[in-house]
């Protein structure tokens, strides 16, 4: 669906109280910056445009007691979870391909599946595995293998945490900056987080998308502090938990407690990888403002 720029504002106007109005009716929407202005985005569905730029006269600094009349915006599945994952396509596919690798490794338990989405390709004797170097694997094309170790969890609870806040987080940078940006952002912070704990712990299985969530974390993080926006401004909550769980996990309490290994090289590279990104992008947003 073909979004549609509602409101054109000075960089000065805080929008925050609007947006949030707008998140509380599920209403899809982004935000750009554009030569100087903010642009409100939202899809060109019905009369929906109309019906934002006439609740922005009538609040433009939000309401928190405002409800949505019964049948108003038209169709209402736009507001729905089908409808939030239309207006999120990419966060939406990395959480479809993360169900389906859960379902062909049977969670890690396949082993014959598992090992063709690994950093590195391995062979299981017995009780032992040996594992063959990622060159190798890249010379016969496999280049997949930088990447695709995001897509492999271990346990349903592993999956359920880390799809939860993808879904959180993803949507965010989806909404602020596009499709497309949120796609680069997760391959490069796949990539950055799974070589950083390949060099710090060595040849091993690991997987999920924690270490691509510090990234995103990190981004949006940095992002906010030189570019305030209301979709990247995270609950202070959310922030000092994601950070006290990493220092857990690095004092090895985490592990005592039974979680298994952590892959705590990934963890910490997709933060500074984001860190950096949300540093780049923030200072550009900033000057462009």
């Amino acid at each position: 669906m073909t979004p549609v720029a509602v409101l054109r504002l000075p960089l000065t106007t805080d929008l925050s109280g609007f947006v949030s109005l707008l998140h509380r009716l599920q209403v899809p929407h982004r935000v750009s910056e554009e030569v100087g202005e903010q642009v409100l985005w939202v899809p060109d569905a019905g009369q929906l445009p109309d019906e934002v730029r006439e609740l922005y006269q009538r609040f433009p600094e939000g309401d928190d007691a405002y409800q949505l009349p019964a049948g108003a915006g038209g169709d209402k599945g736009r507001s729905s979870f089908f409808g939030q994952l239309r207006d999120s396509p990419v966060t939406t596919l990395v959480l479809l391909a993360s169900l389906i690798v859960a379902g062909v490794t049977l969670l890690g338990d396949n082993l014959d599946a598992v090992r063709w989405l690994t950093f590195l390709d391995f062979r299981v004797h017995g009780d032992y595995a040996t594992f063959i170097a990622l060159a190798d694997s890249l010379a016969a094309g496999q280049w997949w293998r930088v990447v695709s170790p995001m897509l492999i969890h271990f346990g349903v609870l592993h999956l359920a945490m880390n799809a939860m806040w993808y879904w959180e987080l993803g949507r965010r940078i989806e909404l602020r900056q596009g499709s497309g940006h949120l796609l680069a952002l997760t391959l490069l912070f796949a990539a950055v987080s799974n070589y950083v704990q390949y060099t710090f712990g060595g040849p091993g299985l690991f997987g999920g998308l924690s270490g691509v969530l510090y990234g995103l974390l990190g981004h949006c993080w940095i992002f906010q502090l030189l570019a305030p926006n209301p979709i990247y401004r995270l609950p202070r909550g959310v922030l000092v938990m994601m950070l006290v769980w990493l220092l857990l996990c690095l004092s090895g309490v985490v592990s005592m407690l039974g979680f298994g290994d952590i892959a705590n090289g990934a963890h910490v590279g997709g933060l500074i990888i984001g860190c950096v990104t949300g540093l780049a992008g923030g200072a550009l947003a900033r000057r462009k403002g």
